[in-house]
Order: structure tokens, then C-alpha cells, then sequence
């Protein structure tokens, strides 16, 4: 580099630097764009099969159910209803059980909230966390959960409310199941503690 006597930098074969620049920005494009490929071909394979032969025929399977008759369930019942062992999806939400399996696309094994499938979400969905680690094998009372967590919950068993079929309680240990009547079956009732 040397002074061209008006303040200005000169370089030797000033073009060659320009042209190392260019290339170096048409290569990071390039890597760009490989990077942004490589994230939509793992959506693809993520969600986008869901949607082939075996996701289609688990919507249809799960269309076909009957209504669930009103009842209630113990940790262990509600397991069975994972979507994996039994097409249709359970879950519980503030000790109500919701019927979720016209949403399994989410809740179903692959869906992205399957983690949920067949247990009380409550503690996820209060502390907005997706792994295992947050869920309870026990029964569980969400006793340490602070008062925007608890609002959290509420909010959460509303919107299944609106969205699900309530299908019964979720029973704490020792408790007895209770029997609900046909006319009980057919409406919107739910058992307020």
C-alpha cells in the first residue's frame, strides 16, 4: 500500500482485493444458504412426513373413535392413553382429563408436544418446559408452584376447555373414582373441587 499524494490509500493490483472481498461474500452467501437448505430439509423430515401414509391414517383412526364416556382416571389409567398403545391421546391439565386426539398432529408420539400424551402436563405447561425431567411420575399437587405459574395453569385448562372434550378427573392417590350418569355423559359438566 503506498499514499497516491492526495491522502488517499493505494493498493498494489488494487483489484485483486476487491475481487478477494467479492469472493469471499459470494461464499458466505453460499454457506448461507446451504445452512437456511439444510434447516428446512430437517422441518421437512421432522413435520412435513407426519402429514404421509402413516400420519393420515393415525387422523383417520382417531376420527373414528367414539365419543369417551365420562370417567375418572388414576396416573396409571391415564398412561394407557399416549397415543402409542391406544390411538386416542389424554392428557391432564389442573386435574381435569382432556380428550386430545382430534389435535394428535401435536399431542400425538411425534407431535410436538407429545411429551405430554397420556400425563399431567400441568407442571410443563405452568414453566413452559418441554423435557420429561419436568413432568411427575407421581401424583402432583403443584404445591411450589409460584401464583403466575398457578395463573398459568388455570389459563391453560381454559383454553382445553374450549378446545377438548372433558372426559373426567384426575384422581389423587387413595381417591375414589366417581360415577357419572348418562345424562352427565352428554353434557358439559365439570366437577369443580
Amino acid at each position: 500500500m503506498a499514499d497516491d499524494g492526495q491522502g488517499r490509500l493505494r493498493t498494489e493490483g488494487g483489484r485483486a482485493g476487491g475481487a478477494a472481498v467479492a469472493s469471499g461474500e459470494m461464499l458466505l452467501g453460499v454457506g448461507l444458504l446451504a445452512l437456511a437448505l439444510l434447516a428446512a430439509y430437517r422441518l421437512y423430515l421432522r413435520w412435513g412426513t407426519r402429514n404421509g401414509p402413516g400420519g393420515a391414517a393415525r387422523q383417520g383412526e382417531a376420527a373414528a373413535l367414539p365419543r369417551m364416556k365420562r370417567r375418572d382416571f388414576s396416573l396409571e389409567q391415564l398412561r394407557e392413553f399416549d397415543g402409542a398403545r391406544n390411538p386416542r391421546i389424554l392428557l391432564a391439565v389442573n386435574g381435569k382429563v382432556f380428550d386430545v386426539t382430534k389435535g394428535s398432529k401435536f399431542y400425538g408420539p411425534e407431535g410436538p408436544y407429545g411429551i405430554f400424551a397420556g400425563r399431567d402436563a400441568s407442571r410443563g405447561l405452568a414453566t413452559f418446559c418441554l423435557d420429561k425431567d419436568a413432568l411427575r411420575d407421581e401424583y402432583d399437587d403443584l404445591s411450589d408452584l409460584n401464583a403466575v405459574q398457578m395463573e398459568s395453569v388455570r389459563e391453560w385448562e381454559m383454553q382445553f376447555k374450549e378446545k377438548y372434550d372433558y372426559v373426567g378427573r384426575l384422581l389423587k392417590p387413595g381417591e375414589e373414582p366417581s360415577e357419572y350418569t348418562d345424562e352427565e355423559d352428554t353434557k358439559d359438566h365439570t366437577k369443580q373441587e
